[in-house]
């Protein structure tokens, strides 16, 4: 079983639970939309992030969804910290389709 090295509540987490906790997170945002926006893009892409790309997610689920919705519909550039794939991914998902 692959592990992550992350701590969660004083466990290690493997890396298919941190994808499923992710997914979670993703579903349950707060507002209907971020929860159809982040959770649809969860379910597309979070089973092909590894480690580095699952810690990125994360960053980005702990920012408000006001600001997230900034930065996907244009109005503000993500902090350059997110800057990464899984911010280009996300910020060129399209729930639509």
């Amino acid at each position: 079983m692959q592990q992550t090295g992350e701590q969660v509540q004083g466990q290690i987490e493997t890396i298919e639970n941190w994808r499923k906790r992710l997914t979670f997170r993703a579903w349950h945002r707060g507002t209907r939309e971020m929860d159809l926006l982040i959770g649809s893009f969860a379910d597309k892409y979070i089973n092909s992030f590894e480690a580095d790309d699952l810690r990125i997610f994360e960053e980005v689920l702990i920012n408000n969804d006001p600001d997230v919705y900034d930065w996907i519909v244009g109005r503000q550039k993500a902090p350059d910290e997110l800057k990464s794939r899984v911010l280009d991914l996300l910020l060129g998902h399209q729930f639509a389709k």
